[in-house]
């Protein structure tokens, strides 16, 4: 809406910063915020500065959009973005290809996605909408429904890769904890710089009222104001209209306000409570229906009270009282029957004239003061348009009906299936522990006996709730009683559903052997069922138990034969497909079947989507982030990781929230050069996350944290972190993955000089890969051997890197196999044997890295690649730069000689060997009698994990 132009006094500062800010944006100044964050309290100036902001954008020759968040409107989804994006040219729009992606945003219009992905679209747009610069303001954002706050979070975490600016306006007291949240973090990032509006100075304030004015008439109006610029402008009003300076303060603010309706006509009282029912959506093709106005009496109504400065007109024709304040009196003001009647007639009317559902729902609500079908069938279907993009005012619309509901017997069923809903909604939305409350209610209901199962949906919802809140011992609890319940017993049906749910506890916290027989016992019944999906699911879940759990033939078997039916399923099927998808995809990852993981992750995510079971899709996410880590595609993987950490922030669960982190941060490692401090950072906030947890997901995180540390340089911390997974007897540690974990005690024990304890996690290493007999996890042992031969200064490591990286391509890990080659390269070089092996080895492994866009083993590459090119004619180049005595002290260090030992057989002292010995480090630059004793060999020190 348009502001008064009063002079904007007292505001210098904050203007030139408001101009360099938008210079930076115009210009595309590297490392400048993405995000203005104006706050203050009501009347401060917030929007009159913002105004100004938008007057300098222009100027400066950037488009501009503009929104307002409204203060009982704050259940319509995305209403400050889809007020500013009526301003976007028609031309942006229809040039944007994912348009019709960006509905729910653009116009309210209904968009069956997944409300993350409506996010991403969204910044795609921004970007695709910014060709020159683009300025995005928001105004009165405290009052902001959850989806927009939601969309919000995710373009300050992911800001715009364009010349965007977005701008918020904001009362600081009045804002939700979780914008304050978001503007904070983003303050700690660079992405946010916040401007506070305080109240005017005496001087400012003076200034801004006329100069006519006596002067001790003004200091008592200004120190009335406290210098809030609203007030002393309303103060000003009422004593131009006599109002005696006694009564005039911010505590008769209220009375001052309304006291400007007192000389209207009763047409024009009626056309100011309609706008204030309205907000900013009212417009003068409304207001004649719903006031029953004539054109004519409605025009000279809008002339008068625009003259008067209480309406104003806004872009696209829009009609809105002068302030939130004011608008606040006068709709509180107003008669409740009145109020409530003048929503039916507006929703009345935007029915007639197709309005988007979710405004409609407004009014449906407003209109409510007893059971009304009609406005329940309203809100009822906005609660289901909106269950995906925005499940915040799905579970409110839901409730409002609820709480209408009459608690007859016919509507029992319907109660029940309406509390099913909201609880979906709440959960999806992130309110956990609500959600798994108004389950136990819905448990607690009378059997309505009619077959509609709602029951066990209940209790397998609420055990989906209780496993996201890290409560497994609960869920397995709820779904045994449920399975052992006979008054009455659970339908067939109903026992496979229970009984995926309960297999599904493991690995997370339950070991699968705990679980195996009821997993069997749910395959006999859905076989007995011919229950196809139910079949693919017990399979699938048996598959995923006994992959992890390292029984690799069992679970090939069970894998193999989840698939062959997964895959013959047809599309109508696809709906109750998606979890058993998700374990299918886990269980032949772990089998280092890629490309079959990432096809079923594929295809599960596209039911996900499409069905809204948005907390099936950060495991779905997760399982293709760590096939691309594994295979070396880390763009994407890391990519498909933050994708992961967004709907896991949204759900807001911690337990999940750590296993993403633990799996983005191992992408991290990989895709960072060595030096980046953001995978150590992610992994230790995987670790804070999973808390005290000693399960699957607080192992994975605790694992992960040692892997980035030793990628570090912290072989101490790398160790400890490790053995914190592990447990007693590393028992806690994944058994189809322990010998990778294991290859990170081994290094940082060679690395701390504990041979002994490197040998022993060796040894187990072997062990543990021998049973698996999976390429990846046998390469890793044969890197650990080679690890623990160099430490000891023995030959092999070399053969056995080589080795590692054959082992690794036969199963397509092709991280795994370029890391075993460049470890490798710069020992094969300096064999004489086999110093083109060491070539040919760096240079597949550098390309394999470059292409996969790693990071750490690019820079791997290039610590390595001297040396492997200083050894292309073996030690002889290196060891020909000594002296006669220097090579003569050297074969005898070789051969194990100590220096008093060489010293009496040289018949010279042994400081002078000492002497002479240390020369020699310096010439072949090594530093160690074994590193020595290796180059005499034709071999060179190997490379630190770090690079």
């Amino acid at each position: 809406m348009t502001t008064q132009r009063t002079p904007l006094v007292g505001r210098e500062a904050e203007l030139a910063r408001v101009d360099r800010l938008l210079a930076d944006v115009v210009g595309d100044v590297p490392g400048r915020p993405a995000v203005l964050d104006i706050s203050g309290e009501a009347g401060i100036g917030k929007s009159r500065l913002v105004h100004e902001l938008c007057l300098g954008a222009t100027r400066r020759g950037a488009a501009v959009l503009r929104g307002r968040a409204t203060e009982y409107e704050s259940h319509i989804p995305f209403q400050p973005f889809t007020d500013a994006f009526c301003d976007l040219g028609p031309q942006a729009v229809e040039s944007f290809p994912a348009a019709a992606e960006v509905a729910p945003v653009l116009s309210g219009a209904p968009r069956r996605t997944d409300r993350f992905h409506l996010h991403r679209a969204t910044a795609a747009l921004l970007t695709h909408a910014a060709g020159s610069a683009l300025v995005v303001v928001l105004d009165d954002m405290h009052w902001a429904d959850a989806a927009s706050l939601e969309l919000l979070d995710h373009l300050v975490r992911h800001p715009v890769r364009a010349r965007v600016l977005l701008v918020l306006a904001r009362r600081d007291r009045q804002s939700p904890a979780s914008l304050t949240a978001t503007l904070t973090r983003g303050m700690d990032t660079g992405t946010v710089r916040r401007t506070v509006l305080g109240p005017l100075g005496e001087r400012d304030g003076l200034e801004l009222l006329t100069p006519h004015l006596a002067r001790d008439e003004a200091v008592r109006l200004f120190t009335a104001s406290e210098g809030n610029p609203l007030y002393l402008l309303t103060l000003l009003q009422a004593h131009r209209e006599g109002a005696s300076v006694s009564r005039l303060s911010t505590t008769g603010l209220g009375a001052l306000l309304l006291d400007e309706l007192t000389p209207l006509t009763p047409s024009q009282v009626r056309l100011v409570q309609v706008v204030a029912a309205l907000g900013d959506h009212a417009t003068p093709v409304l207001l004649g229906p719903v006031t029953g106005h004539e054109p004519g009496q409605l025009a000279e109504d809008l002339a008068v009270l625009t003259r008067r400065d209480l309406l104003r007109t806004g872009t696209h024709g829009r009609i809105a009282l002068r302030h939130p304040v004011l608008r606040s009196l006068v709709r509180d003001g107003t008669d409740a029957w009145l109020r409530t009647q003048t929503h039916r007639l507006v929703g009345a009317e935007l029915a007639r004239t197709g309005a988007p559902l979710a405004e409609r729902a407004h009014h449906a609500e407003q209109s409510l003061s007893g059971w009304d079908p009609r406005a329940a069938a309203v809100l009822d279907e906005a609660a289901e348009q909106a269950a995906h993009t925005a499940p915040e005012s799905s579970a409110h619309w839901l409730e409002v009906v609820l709480r209408h509901l009459p608690h007859t017997p016919e509507h029992a069923s319907r109660r029940r299936e309406l509390m099913l809903r909201r609880a979906r909604a709440l959960g999806v939305g992130g309110r956990l522990r609500e959600s798994r409350d108004l389950l136990h209610q819905v448990i607690a209901l009378p059997d309505p006996g009619d077959g509609t199962g709602s029951r066990a949906s209940a209790v397998v919802l609420c055990a989906v709730m209780e496993r996201h809140l890290g409560r497994y011992a609960e869920a397995a609890a709820l779904l045994r009683r449920e399975l052992h319940r006979t008054d009455p017993a659970p339908s067939l049906a109903d026992q496979v559903a229970l009984g995926l749910e309960l297999g599904s506890s493991a690995p997370h916290d339950t070991s699968y052997p705990a679980v195996r027989s009821e997993v069997a016992q749910t395959l006999e019944v859905a076989r007995r069922l011919g229950d196809d999906t139910g079949v693919a699911g017990a399979l699938s879940v048996a598959a995923l138990g006994e992959a992890y759990e390292g029984e690799t033939a069992t679970a090939e078997d069970f894998t193999r034969r989840a698939a062959a039916l997964v895959d013959s399923l047809p599309d109508g099927d696809l709906t109750d497909l998606c979890e058993p998808l998700v374990r299918l995809a886990w269980a032949e990852a772990f089998l280092e079947r890629f490309a079959d993981a990432e096809r079923h992750a594929d295809r599960g995510l596209a039911i996900a989507r499409h069905t809204g079971q948005l907390y099936l899709l950060p495991h779905l996410l997760l399982c293709k982030t760590h096939v691309r880590t594994q295979t070396c595609r880390l763009a994407s993987a890391v990519e498909l990781s933050e994708e992961a950490e967004d709907i896991a922030r949204g759900i807001g669960s911690d337990e999940l929230l750590a296993f993403v982190l633990a799996t983005r941060a191992h992408a991290l490692v990989d895709a960072c050069p060595p030096g980046d401090p953001r995978p150590l950072a992610t992994a230790e906030e995987a670790v804070a996350a999973a808390g005290g947890g000693v399960n699957w997901w607080a192992s994975i995180a605790w694992c992960v944290l040692g892997y980035a540390a030793l990628a570090a340089g912290d072989p101490a911390r790398a160790r400890e972190a490790v053995l914190r997974a592990g447990g007693p007897g590393l028992q806690r540690m994944q058994p189809s993955m322990r010998p990778l974990f294991l290859e990170v005690l081994v290094t940082a024990a060679v690395a701390m000089g504990d041979l002994d304890a490197a040998k022993d996690w060796a040894e187990r290493a072997h062990t543990e890969a021998e049973r698996l007999d999976l390429p990846v996890q046998r390469a890793s042992a044969m890197r650990s051997a080679a690890h623990l031969r160099l430490g000891l200064g023995e030959d092999g490591a070399a053969d056995l890197f080589e080795a590692a990286a054959e082992e690794s391509a036969r199963s397509g890990a092709v991280f795994w196999e370029a890391f075993s080659l460049l470890f490798g390269a710069p020992l094969l070089a300096a064999d004489p044997r086999g110093a083109r092996r060491g070539q040919a080895a760096w240079h597949r492994g550098r390309r394999l890295a470059a292409a996969g866009g790693c990071g750490m083993l690019t820079g791997l590459a290039e610590a390595v690649g001297p040396a492997v090119a200083a050894a292309d004619d073996g030690p002889v180049r290196l060891l020909a730069q000594l002296t006669a005595r220097e090579r003569e002290i050297a074969d005898l260090v070789a051969d194990g000689l100590t220096s008093p030992a060489i010293a009496e057989q040289l018949c010279l002292s042994r400081r002078t060997v000492e002497t002479h010995i240390s020369r020699v480090y310096r010439k072949t630059g090594v530093s160690s009698r074994a590193a020595l004793a290796g180059l005499m060999a034709g071999l060179t020190p190997r490379p630190s994990f770090g690079g």
